[in-house]
């Protein structure tokens, strides 16, 4: 759970899932094709800190200077600004190791704004490492077609107040970031966007995927390393209160988003943060249809993977866990306590409403977990052809709706209750059939921790 929670399927299924990968691909390289089809008349700009062979000194005299379409190649250097991007271009920097965006005072050191620059899309920004920001290191407010790819987020969020649960001078229209400062990577009203390749680390949280300025859908997070973050979740995909001004009336909604191949180790400390948290705290609030995917989460605060849902009419559903290595995460808190360290945790606490539907927990490795997955669930859930290696609990649940855990592998072939294998606690759980050997490959991930 975040901490401001408390003050904030089959095969078939999978297919539509990866559709919806291909899907979103397809539609962020068309808008880069478009892009690519004016640069026939488009120019190069060029930036290092000495202004010679005609190149600028500043980023944000770059920008101000391009043209839609146009790139901007950044040599290496340090690079003492808030850039901000209200215009469809590529900013490219030399490589990240070398080419520094240092925000320190500043509000964030890469902002893509489409909230005051209507319709922005195709903005690409790669090989910069953005720190020191008092905000977030990259934000990007009501824009599509984006790519941050290759960069390293650190060090960000520096006003927060973690004690007092403040962030001083953060902007109206982040609703609910005055206790993480919006984290190291900020996505809020965006659609059909990519997040690669990037290490996100150091921040008072990841990666935050929100809603508050408008519905972000369609975006995939893919292959990045989130770490050591260790004040929130690594990836966070909450509903929030729409932003004063953004005439909307209810949560806006953060739907349809892949969250696959990342690597998300170590963030949170007891208590706070998840590795992968979906949130939706507030009345009428959507965190639905996301899918999470072959992920590596290792060593988080609170459960490899969270739900939580509290208050009535909320969509949550269709969103699906699979094929991700969860192992030596943190036990859940507050309302949503778990017994023990847990892989999974799916809190629904809808006050007597029915309850969502259509979520898929399946294929998933968790190991090294006293609660391998836990339900508090008003609807039944269906949990097959996960490997629950816990030698504790495979599944508690704490919830009277019905859990089909049929088709698991319990750790031995004797299945649930056996010596050796992990249990069972709770009623109206179903585990027969079940599996004699693994469901999925069981080997360590190979992934430097």
């Amino acid at each position: 759970m975040r901490t401001r929670e408390t003050r904030a399927r089959s095969y078939a299924f999978l297919r539509k899932g990866n559709l919806r990968v291909l899907g979103t691909a397809i539609a962020i390289l068309a808008g880069l094709v478009l892009t690519g089809g004016n640069q026939a008349q488009a120019a190069s700009f060029c930036v290092n800190p000495s202004g010679s062979d005609g190149c600028y000194t500043t980023i944000g005299d770059a920008v101000a200077a391009a043209s839609p379409g146009d790139t901007i190649q950044v040599a290496q250097g340090t690079y003492k600004e808030d850039v901000v991007i209200g215009k469809p271009l590529s900013l490219i920097g030399h490589n990240a190791a070398d080419t520094i965006i240092d925000a320190t005072g500043l509000a964030n050191g890469i902002y893509v704004d489409g909230l005051d620059n209507s319709g922005l899309a195709n903005v690409t920004v790669s090989g910069f490492t953005v720190e020191n920001a008092n905000f977030e290191g990259i934000l990007i407010t009501n824009a599509s077609s984006v790519a941050i790819q290759g960069n390293r987020v650190t060090g960000n969020d520096r006003s927060l107040n973690f004690a007092a649960g403040k962030c001083p001078g953060l902007p109206a229209f982040e609703t609910a970031e005055g206790e993480d400062c919006g984290e190291g990577i900020h996505l809020s009203g965006v659609a059909n966007s990519f997040l690669s390749s990037n290490l996100i680390d150091g921040n008072s949280g990841g990666v935050l995927v929100s809603d508050e300025t408008g519905p972000t859908h369609d975006n995939m997070i893919a292959n990045n390393v989130v770490k050591k973050n260790l004040l929130d979740c690594g990836i966070t995909i909450p509903s929030h209160p729409p932003a004063p001004g953004s005439g909307g009336t209810a949560p806006f909604g953060v739907y349809s988003n892949t969250i696959t191949g990342n690597e998300v180790l170590y963030n949170g400390v007891e208590g706070v943060g998840a590795g992968i948290g979906l949130f939706g705290f507030l009345p009428g609030a959507r965190v639905s249809d996301n899918l999470i995917s072959k992920n590596i989460i290792i060593g988080n605060g609170l459960p490899g993977v969270t739900m939580h849902a509290h208050s009535p009419g909320e969509n949550m559903n269709n969103n699906t866990i699979t094929g991700n290595y969860i192992s030596g995460n943190g036990a859940d808190s507050a309302d949503a306590k778990t017994p023990g360290p847990s892989g999974i945790n799916l809190y629904i606490n809808v006050h007597g409403a029915s309850g969502p539907s259509g979520i898929v927990v399946e294929k998933n490795v968790i190991k090294n977990e006293t609660d391998d997955i836990v339900l508090h669930m008003p609807e039944s859930v269906d949990v097959h052809r996960n490997n629950l290696n816990g030698h504790g609990q495979g599944v508690v649940n704490l919830g009277t709706s019905a859990v089909d855990a049929s088709n698991n592998w319990w750790g031995c072939a004797m299945g649930p209750g056996a010596f050796g294998c992990s249990q069972v606690t709770g009623s109206n759980v179903t585990v027969a059939p079940w599996l004699s050997s693994p469901a999925v490959p069981n080997g360590s991930p190979d992934a430097q921790h």
